[in-house]
């Protein structure tokens, strides 16, 4: 754990457990913002894994630069994520039993490295984000990907990245076969209470 690629802070599990959930901070933001998450979840066998990503942005982090840059960053977080955490799943834990959640940026990077990961996880939670290019998201997937549970999540109300646009890119994965739950929430760019309530009832019953 002390040798991967992305920095990070890790909570284990409070029984022994080869579940991971994997949390993708939003641009300016660290691992620290999402340090509430595992004790609010409160999931007995979950070990979780939060990343800091790789670029410095005005006292955070940032996983790609501003549009219209993105591109560079993105491959370059995804190359940092496949690395870190093809580390992860060799021995310490199973691809089959852990989730990729990520916040704004990190919702970018659910869908545009974990569709494209080689494997297959048991969930993916994309919150108050985006994708980058949904057509090619499509050509370059990996298929397996589509047997698993797609949760994504939008604030009515968001100021920085609009409904209207996540909604309409996530029908456009529908329509190309991924299992992909969307729901709506009058929030703007934040994560709340009844949000997070539900997608506790989403992993567990995965």
């Amino acid at each position: 754990m002390n040798n991967l690629p992305l920095n990070h802070t890790f909570v284990p599990s409070k029984v022994p457990s080869k579940k991971l959930m994997i949390i993708l901070h939003g641009r300016g933001d660290s691992s620290d913002g999402f340090a509430f998450l595992p004790s609010y979840l409160n999931i007995d066998d979950m070990n979780y894994i939060l990343f800091n990503a790789p670029y410095e942005y005005f006292g955070g982090y940032s996983w790609y630069d501003m549009p219209p840059n993105q591109l560079q960053g993105i491959a370059y977080s995804s190359g940092l994520l496949a690395e870190t955490l093809d580390i992860l799943f060799e021995e310490d834990f199973n691809a089959q039993e852990s989730f990729l959640f990520g916040f704004s940026q990190g919702s970018l990077l659910t869908f545009e490295f974990g569709a494209r990961y080689e494997r297959v996880l048991a969930g993916y939670i994309a919150v108050s984000g985006y994708i980058y290019d949904a057509n090619n998201l499509l050509n370059e997937m990996n298929e397996a990907v589509k047997t698993s549970r797609w949760l994504c999540t939008h604030g009515t109300f968001d100021d920085v990245l609009p409904y209207s646009t996540s909604k309409a890119q996530v029908e456009s994965l529908q329509q190309g076969g991924f299992d992909i739950t969307f729901e709506s929430y009058d929030k703007a760019h934040n994560i709340d209470e009844d949000e997070l309530k539900m997608l506790r009832k989403w992993i567990v019953a995965t």
